[in-house]
């Protein structure tokens, strides 16, 4: 059972790696170069084609180490680096910058009471009441922490950090994690998070489930076809045990061709008030040479995070109880209440492997921001470490929602104006080593 896990472990823990046996005392160089070109419509520059890293994998490099104890115990340790193949930076931004959706910029829709719906629009687009440039100035803000590892608090080791102690009774790690509820919504993904056709794109501004956490803790165990675990992650702020606080749990279940999941996620805001929540289930089954896989992630959030801020920071422009006006009707627009939807099919044969893959993200929110994503993928195994791919997906984009595709390695960013779908064609190469 010890071996057994410990090989389920790393593989689930590195993602990057290829499938092979780690000797039982070594520490591992490995990592995955991923470059292709892509091609996207609906931005606000028009349509943006430009290399980058990330097609079907984020591009990383990392430090895996094993040592058997004996008695079936092991000690484990995982240190992984985001690096943008394009360009050699640890982070990235969209394609269409610090842009946000207009159902945060424009104060016609942040904040009706203080500027009407009917309210005429300037020569930038945005309406011309007073509000208007504190509302921008939020937006900006919040603009600017859109991407991956953002340079704000930008991160070497971003993707993974752990230490861990496997023993005859499960695992513990400690460290920067992947969380239950991403490590589930990644199984039953028929892309496993690649591509622009990947379930999560569809709801990736604000996010519909936390992918990593810093301070945690995290017990595994697997036995026969049984896989869980359970995290606890420390906020990290002192005086408050509550903020940031994080828990999860995940179990999944193989019988035969058969895989059953499921996962729950919790985090707090800086106040420490119950922030996002999100719930996985899903399903897949073999069928001859391919597989067909089946999710639904609910997430709601009540507590945004990062909005305590806003009133005290806006006091002087405005006064105390504008501000306040302020910070609530951003609180409102950033929480969520939605269901995403997935299924896709991926068949193998030969080097050959084609995916189809659809995902719809309702909004249950005034905005009704829904987004529905479909394409096709197809990768060609040039050898076992180095591989073509090919994606197709559009984004079709109702009522206030503004999605635009991105890629495994970032995101996507907004579209021109709501409503406004996107297309997205990539070609790439990836390497794994």
């Amino acid at each position: 059972m010890n071996k057994a896990f410990a090989l389920s472990l790393l593989a689930a823990a590195s993602g990057a790696c290829l499938a092979q046996t780690a000797p039982p005392n070594s520490v591992t160089l490995y990592g995955i170069v991923d470059v292709g070109v892509q091609r996207v419509t609906g931005y606000a520059k028009g349509t943006d084609t430009a290399l980058v890293s990330g097609i079907m994998e984020g591009s990383r490099f990392g430090l895996r180490g094993n040592e058997d104890l004996g008695g079936g115990w092991r000690a484990l340790f995982t240190l992984e680096n985001r690096t943008e193949a394009n360009n050699g930076s640890i982070s990235n931004r969209p394609p269409s910058g610090s842009q946000v959706p207009d159902r945060l910029l424009d104060a016609r829709l942040v904040i009706p009471a203080l500027c009407p719906v009917a309210t005429p629009s300037g020569p930038t687009g945005l309406p011309t009441c007073a509000i208007q440039a504190a509302v921008s100035g939020v937006a900006a803000n919040i603009g600017s922490t859109l991407g991956v590892n953002h340079l704000a608090d930008s991160r070497f080791w971003d993707r993974q950090v752990y230490v861990g102690l496997v023993t005859p009774y499960g695992a513990i790690l400690a460290g920067r994690q992947y969380t239950p509820a991403y490590e589930i919504s990644v199984t039953f993904d028929i892309m496993g998070t690649q591509s622009s056709l990947a379930a999560g794109q569809a709801g990736a501004i604000p996010p519909s489930i936390d992918i990593r956490v810093s301070n945690a803790l995290q017990y595994r165990i697997v036995l026969g076809g049984l896989t869980a675990s359970t995290m606890y992650a420390f906020g990290g702020i002192s005086g408050n045990n509550a903020a940031n606080r994080f828990g999860g749990l995940m179990a999944s279940y193989k019988m035969g061709g058969l895989l059953v999941g499921a996962a729950y996620n919790k985090r707090n805001n800086e106040l420490g008030q119950d922030s996002l929540e999100s719930t996985v289930l899903g399903v897949s089954y073999d069928i001859g040479p391919g597989k067909i896989s089946g999710m639904v992630v609910n997430y709601k959030d009540d507590n945004p995070s990062g909005v305590s801020g806003i009133a005290a920071l806006l006091t002087p422009a405005v006064g105390a109880a504008g501000a306040a006006l302020v910070q609530g009707a951003f609180t409102d627009a950033l929480r969520q209440d939605a269901q995403l939807l997935h299924i896709g099919y991926k068949m193998t044969t030969g080097p050959n492997t084609f995916y189809v893959a659809y995902t719809a993200a309702n909004d249950k929110r005034p905005a009704n921001a829904d987004v529905a994503s479909y394409g096709a993928a197809y990768s060609y195994a040039l050898s076992k470490r180095t591989d073509l791919n090919a994606v197709v997906t559009h984004f079709n984009n109702k009522n206030l929602a503004q999605a635009a595709p991105g890629q495994a390695g970032f995101l996507g960013g907004v579209t021109k104006s709501a409503g406004t779908d996107s297309n997205s064609l990539a070609f790439g190469i990836r390497h794994r080593f």
